[in-house]
């Protein structure tokens, strides 16, 4: 994008920002020159992350988090507001569900009826509710002057996704985007789903977050509210590509 500092002012949280998609994310809004938290469990991974975005030339501020402990989403949110009084981007990637917990069941390899029961409430908790909760703390600070939210997610044109608990999980998070969508049209605040590709693969994490950042400054943002999108479709309409220069097809099952 040709003017990379079209961000300049804005202040953002990025949940799960420790590595991935998260950090890339993060790395791309602070290229914009936005200000931007970012969140997770592991300081460490978030101190780099932090560290990448104001190497890009934005501001940021690595704040340990846990998203299923309501206090600690509860003090990020009021950490931005005591600092800005203000959240114009929220990206939602905090996810959850992988732990190991000992067993020997694969997680994606497993059908549903030998997964353990345990793990169902690990991905909503982590990851649909973690989404919901920040949502929930994040949108009152866009009341005032309209925003992005933006729940990260794995689409693939309604196909299965290979695992009951990850489809159904991903599925949920696009729906949170459309209620939230609904009801926060009146003050103009938008709310998406955006899936992203293959990372490593078919794209670069910096994709995504550059899909995030042609959304915030969007003249038509309002008109994407409650949708699903894609980073490969967003880069041909806006007209921006991934950091080889290409522009990725959105991800597609076989």
């Amino acid at each position: 994008m040709d003017d990379h500092r079209q961000l300049r002012g804005a202040v953002c949280v990025v949940t799960g920002a420790s590595r991935g998609a998260g950090r890339g994310i993060a790395e791309e809004l602070g290229a914009a020159g936005a200000m931007v938290y970012v969140t997770g469990r592991s300081m460490e991974s978030l101190a780099e992350t932090a560290a990448r975005v104001r190497a890009e030339g934005g501001g940021s501020r690595a704040v340990p988090c846990d998203h299923t402990v309501d206090d600690e989403v509860a003090a990020v949110f009021e950490l931005v507001r005591r600092k800005h009084g203000r959240l114009d981007v929220l990206v939602n990637n905090a996810w959850g569900g992988y732990e190991d917990r000992g067993e020997s069941v694969a997680f994606f390899d497993a059908p549903f009826f030998e997964q353990p029961l345990w793990r169902w409430d690990a991905m909503f908790g982590a990851g649909v509710r973690a989404s919901y909760v920040s949502s929930w703390y994040g949108a009152p600070l866009m009341l005032e002057h309209g925003g992005l939210i933006v729940n990260t997610m794995a689409w693939a044109y309604g196909a299965y996704l290979g695992n009951v608990l990850y489809d159904t999980a991903k599925a949920a998070t696009a729906r949170l985007a459309v209620g939230i969508g609904e009801e926060l049209r009146p003050h103009r605040v938008a709310a998406v789903a955006l899936a992203l590709g293959h990372l490593g693969v078919s794209e670069s994490a910096r994709y995504g977050g550059r899909a995030v950042v042609a959304l915030a400054c969007a003249d038509d943002l309002l008109s994407k509210s409650g949708r699903s999108l894609t980073a490969g479709d967003l880069a041909v309409e806006y007209g921006f590509t991934d950091v080889d220069g290409t522009q990725p097809k959105p991800f597609a099952l076989a």
